[in-house]
C-alpha cells in the first residue's frame, strides 16, 4: 500500500485503497468533468464526496491539497516517476489523465493543441459565464431587482453557446469524429445551463440544432451517465 500520510487531506478523507487515484469532488459541472473522465478511461479510483454546502473545501485538510478551495482535486499515488501527485483545476486534471492513460486527447501534436484550446475555451468562457448566469437567474442573484447583471451574463452565455454551435456544424464532436476531453469539459455545463439553471429560454436554446444533438449524443454514453452521479451524495 502506498503511504499517503504526508498529505493532510487523507486524515479527513482516508483512502480505503491508497494504491488507486483519490478523487475529491462534488457532482457539479466542474466536478463531473473528472468523474466522467475517470469512468471513460477505466482508471481505478476512489471518490470522496466533498460537501461544498458545508464549506468543507475551506477546511485546512482540503486547502492543503487545493489552496484555492475549489473542487475537484485529485491525489494520484502513481504520478510521474512513480511518485504521488496532488493536482487541482479540472482542466489541468483532464489533460493529466488523458496523458496518463493515452486516451481522449489526440496524439497528433496539432490536433492535441486544438483540443486543449477548446478545453481552455470552456475554462475561461463557458464555465465562468454559465455559472454567473446560474447565480443571477437561479440562486440568490435572482432577487436583485436590477436585471442588468443577469442580462449581461445571459447575452454572453448566448454568444458562447453559439460559438459551440458553429464549431459543431458538420461534426458529431468538437474535434470531429473523435470524442475528447474538450467534449467532456463542456457536457456538464451545457446540461446544467438548460436543466438545473433553467436558463434555456434566456439564451434561446431552442434556436440551436447542433448543440442539442451533441448534448444528447454525449449524455447517451454510459460513462457519462455514471460520471454525472459521482461522488454519490450521502443519504
Amino acid at each position: 500500500m502506498t503511504d499517503l500520510s504526508a498529505f493532510p487531506i487523507t486524515s479527513k478523507w482516508p483512502p480505503k485503497d491508497s494504491d488507486v487515484l483519490q478523487l475529491y469532488s462534488t457532482p457539479t459541472p466542474n466536478g463531473v468533468k473528472v468523474s466522467i473522465m475517470l469512468e471513460e478511461t477505466g482508471l481505478a479510483y476512489e471518490p470522496h464526496f466533498i460537501n461544498i454546502g458545508a464549506d468543507e473545501t475551506w477546511e485546512p485538510e482540503y486547502l492543503s491539497l487545493n489552496p484555492n478551495g475549489k473542487i475537484p482535486a485529485i491525489l494520484d499515488p502513481n504520478g510521474p516517476d512513480g511518485k504521488p501527485l496532488a493536482l487541482f483545476e479540472s482542466g489541468a486534471i483532464l489533460i493529466y489523465l488523458a496523458e496518463k492513460t493515452g486516451k481522449l486527447l489526440p496524439a497528433d501534436p496539432a490536433k492535441r493543441y486544438e483540443t486543449i484550446q477548446w478545453v481552455m475555451f470552456q475554462m475561461g468562457g463557458i464555465g465562468p459565464m454559465f455559472g454567473q448566469l446560474g447565480f443571477f437567474h437561479k440562486f440568490a442573484g435572482k432577487d436583485i431587482e436590477d436585471k442588468r447583471p443577469r442580462d449581461r451574463y445571459a447575452k454572453e452565455s448566448a454568444r458562447l453557446i453559439r460559438v459551440l454551435e458553429t464549431r459543431l456544424e458538420g461534426r458529431d464532436w468538437i474535434m470531429g469524429d473523435e470524442y475528447t476531453i474538450a467534449d467532456i469539459s463542456m457536457l456538464g455545463w451545457v446540461r446544467n445551463l438548460i436543466g438545473f439553471y433553467g436558463a434555456g429560454e434566456l439564451i434561446a436554446y431552442d434556436e440551436l440544432k447542433n448543440v442539442p444533438k451533441w448534448l444528447e449524443l454525449g449524455l447517451s454514453r454510459p460513462a457519462v451517465q455514471r460520471g454525472l452521479e459521482i461522488p454519490k451524495r450521502p443519504a
